[in-house]
């Protein structure tokens, strides 16, 4: 008489059927469950008041510099829209689900005008977004970006820098955190990780 308990021959079972199917459990987004993220209603570069509810229901990669940053701020952005460009070339319909926004941490020199023309160099349909110091400094707090500007005493008033910390967030369709994409990777890297968390 076989007297292999009836739990056993269930989980044999189980594990052959889901062996069968190739299903895979989705893997735990990085992010998830994280406190990122903020309410805002910003500017953006056409001087249209723009709030994150706008966004509703599409997935958002943010990233926070300034138009006046010497180098890190244009090498990110140009590797972010390298990649987000070639995911668009591979998912064009998936892509129109998702919208990219450069917010500016320098409020007082990023008016619509130069956010306008500095978001033109990398992809069409980058927004850009300002508002007053108090606007920024919640939106920044909210997505746990640090920033301070450098002024040197007797320097021009308008050349000055702001040290900031550097992420790429891709955030989901209800504004959740999901993962931290690699600005430093390649377009492929950048793409693949976008695939890979909005599939």
């Amino acid at each position: 008489m076989n007297k292999t308990p009836a739990f056993i021959i269930a989980l044999a079972l189980s594990t052959a059927l889901a062996a069968c199917s190739g299903a895979s459990p989705k893997p735990e987004a990085p992010l998830e469950g994280a406190r990122i993220g903020s309410a805002f209603s910003l500017t953006d570069q056409n001087g249209k008041t723009v709030k994150d509810t706008d966004f509703a229901g599409k997935h958002r990669i943010v990233y926070f510099g300034y138009s006046y940053c010497p180098d890190v701020c244009p090498v990110d952005l140009q590797k972010i829209s390298q990649g987000f460009a070639l995911f668009e070339k591979q998912q064009p319909e998936r892509a129109k689900q998702i919208q990219p926004i450069f917010i500016s941490i320098d409020p007082q020199r990023d008016t619509p005008a130069v956010l306008k023309q500095y978001v033109s160099a990398f992809h069409p349909r980058l927004i850009g977004l300002t508002g007053t110091p108090e606007q920024i400094k919640t939106v920044a707090d909210g997505y746990l970006v640090m920033y301070k500007a450098q002024k040197p005493e007797g320097a021009d008033a308008q050349g000055y820098l702001v040290d900031h910390s550097r992420q790429a967030y891709l955030m989901g369709p209800k504004g959740e955190p999901i993962a931290l994409l690699p600005y430093d990777g390649s377009p492929e890297q950048i793409a693949a990780e976008i695939d890979k968390w909005t599939a």
